[in-house]
């Protein structure tokens, strides 16, 4: 029987013209998919919802960090898509806050054998000073809102630990002495975009430190 008729070269032409439709349809599945690379503003995207999600309460401290080195890292749709499948579909952005009257975001903390503690979803204004005497400092910027692409802080810690935790992806610039910055934030093992929001932190500290970290310090572990 010949291939006209049905034959098995009849059923090897088929057979072939389906493998080479598979690997045209597969070609232009990777062309318009998960394998395409990602640009810096996707990055960022996927970056703010991570951040939205952890301010909202859906990701501990340790996704939360996860997730972002992998967004800074990720190469493709793919990489990115995989990061939100199990978040909340991405909504509008709000549009800018009108300008009120009144008080803006407090720009000053002092701390007398007492603590500091900002966290959470806070409006940070572009210059923040904070004093801590004998107590404790704790701000945290991972689920904040930055009022500008340059943020001051100036601490002063006196005999006093104040920890600054920043999320992956800004750029932190430090001045002052009993200044430090953890192992990790040297060399974080990804590109900061040239316009990521900067940090700058002038701190003073005397038989104390001034701590930079993108990390929460590790919960000891609890005893059997």
């Amino acid at each position: 029987m010949d291939a006209a008729n049905g034959g098995p070269g009849h059923a090897e032409g088929i057979a072939a013209g389906a493998g080479a439709a598979g690997s045209g349809a597969g070609a232009v599945e990777a062309a318009s998919g998960a394998g395409v690379r990602v640009s810096d503003q996707e990055r960022d995207a996927v970056v703010q919802r991570v951040q939205a999600a952890f301010a909202d309460g859906r990701l501990d401290d340790t996704e939360f960090d996860e997730r972002m080195r992998a967004a800074l890292t990720a190469r493709t749709r793919g990489d990115l898509d995989v990061l939100v499948t199990d978040l909340p579909a991405e909504t509008a952005a709000p549009g800018p806050v009108p300008a009120t009257a009144g008080r803006g975001p407090g720009r000053l903390a002092i701390a007398l054998k007492s603590s500091v503690r900002r966290g959470g979803r806070w409006r940070v204004p572009e210059r923040y000073t904070a004093v801590v005497y004998k107590g404790s400092g704790w701000l945290d910027l991972r689920a904040a809102e930055l009022s500008g692409p340059v943020t001051t802080f100036v601490a002063v810690a006196y005999k006093s630990r104040v920890t600054i935790l920043v999320p992956p992806g800004l750029r932190v610039e430090m001045t002052g002495f009993g200044v430090t910055q953890g192992a990790d934030e040297e060399d974080p093992g990804y590109r900061l975009a040239a316009d990521a929001p900067v940090i700058h932190v002038r701190g003073v500290a005397y038989k104390g430190t001034v701590e930079i970290s993108t990390r929460p310090p590790e919960r000891p572990a609890l005893r059997q």
